[in-house]
């Protein structure tokens, strides 16, 4: 029997500049993504939508929470069949199309990890998991995009 879970987050915006959203140019974009009992993100748009380029925007936290949860799975599956992963490092890629209405969606994510394997005769399996990952990473099977990999190995 299927089971839910709830997750709660709170979004603070802290952006009224003194006359609130009188006008596109007026508010700045901050805000605090809040979780009971976690230290609170730091947020904004993206640059390019009049961001603070030093905040997390939600553009890169969808593509980081692609990877974090491909990750998990995976690590999952290699330590269920016997490989011994010894470090794991990700450089995610999210293209996102925007269209001349503003509206805009991503179209593809690219996953890169770069995987350090005990036993490099095992790579074969190793990189076959990453479509198991995919297929029960609850944030991938939540889009309707692909989720692609391109891992590169080495011995560690």
């Amino acid at each position: 029997m299927a089971h839910q879970h709830l997750y709660k987050v709170g979004i603070k915006w802290m952006g009224n500049l003194g006359t609130g959203t009188s006008n596109y140019k007026a508010y700045s974009r901050n805000h605090l993504i809040q979780v009971e009992g976690k230290v609170p993100v730091e947020s904004s748009s993206d640059p390019l939508f009049r961001g603070d380029p030093n905040r997390y925007n939600p553009e890169e936290m969808l593509v980081a929470s692609l990877s974090s949860c491909h990750m998990l799975w995976y690590l999952h599956f290699c330590a269920d069949t016997g490989i011994i992963v010894t470090s794991y490092q990700d450089d995610a890629e999210g293209i996102m199309t925007v269209e001349p209405s503003g509206a805009g969606q991503f179209t593809e994510v690219i996953l890169k990890p770069r995987i350090s394997l005990a036993n490099m005769q095992m790579m074969d399996q190793a990189n076959a998991l990453h479509e198991k990952a995919n297929a029960y990473c609850f944030i991938a099977r939540s889009c309707n995009f692909p989720v692609k990999h391109q891992a590169v190995y080495s011995i560690g």
